[in-house]
């Protein structure tokens, strides 16, 4: 008799119980170029470290299985965001194109990641194109919103409309905000948390997508203002309703948990407050179900 051999990627949502998530340690990066990337100041290697090392064990207590990308990027300290540079699929990865120039050596990097996961690469993003990963979200299984805006342009979303045939793939144009140097991803706006539950800062999100978070009847728990800037709409669902969220945006924790979830903090003024990255952007889930 044959055994079946488990699923070890897939799950085309953002909601479902995290069941294997690949990381990079920073201890895989470099951070002499911390300036040139934009990060606020100048990173503390051990407390990096220790910070992530921290994080990982949050994700394991969570029930996933935490896999380590072992590629090292010793030019990039963005290179631990690693929701970034690839989204996964059902039928396996999909390798973008960074919007910023300095990150297109990611793509190799996570491209080898996934073969020693065991991940396919099914599609790479081709010049012109460009899109973050950060700009992505599965609303449902066939459904993935995509940001528009500094990192993502309108031939990366058509090469992954070809990539994903099956899927419909709707974009929303990003606001301004500060500029082109200053990302706003469309996960810096809005993190699902369940089939009918999102936290969003709502004042900059487009229009079309309040409208059809109404229209499916999806909630949405609000972040206050004075907790954007810090990341308080970037949270990681590790289950429906079972979140895992940067440390010291109490009111959004607060509102979070009247609606029903489970919050876990973590502290990340390493890894998450110099670079601008939240739990989402540390993780890039490989299998959800």
């Amino acid at each position: 008799m044959n055994a079946t051999s488990p699923r070890i990627f897939g799950g085309q949502n953002m909601t479902q119980q995290l069941q294997r998530v690949l990381v990079r340690s920073p201890r895989a990066a470099g951070f002499a170029t911390w300036r040139e990337y934009g990060w606020r100041a100048e990173p503390d290697p051990g407390k990096l470290a220790a910070e992530h090392d921290a994080f990982c064990t949050a994700l394991g207590a969570g029930g996933a299985e935490v896999v380590i990308a072992e590629t090292a990027v010793p030019t990039d300290p963005d290179s631990i965001y690693v929701f970034d540079p690839a989204i996964v699929s059902d039928s396996g990865a999909i390798v973008l194109r960074s919007g910023k120039e300095s990150r297109l050596v990611e793509a190799d990097a996570i491209a080898a990641d996934f073969e020693s996961a065991g991940v396919p690469v099914v599609a790479r993003l081709e010049a012109p194109g460009t899109v973050d990963g950060g700009d992505t979200l599965w609303l449902d299984d066939q459904t993935l919103l995509i940001g528009r805006g500094y990192r993502t342009n309108d031939e990366g979303i058509h090469a992954l409309q070809v990539a994903l045939p099956e899927v419909d793939v709707l974009a929303f144009d990003l606001p301004h905000l500060h500029g082109s140097e200053v990302v706003l991803h469309l996960l810096s706006l809005l993190s699902p948390l369940d089939d009918d539950l999102v936290v969003a800062y709502l004042p900059l999100l487009p229009v079309r997508l309040v409208q059809l978070l109404n229209e499916l009847e999806i909630q949405v728990v609000e972040t206050p203002a004075d907790e954007f800037e810090t990341m308080g709409a970037n949270v990681l669902a590790l289950a429906p309703r079972v979140a895992l969220a940067l440390e010291g945006n109490d009111e959004t924790r607060r509102r979070l948990e009247r609606a029903g979830v489970d919050v876990t903090v973590y502290s990340g003024d390493e890894i998450s407050r110099k670079g601008n990255g939240g739990p989402t952007c540390l993780t890039r889930p490989l299998l959800r179900a």
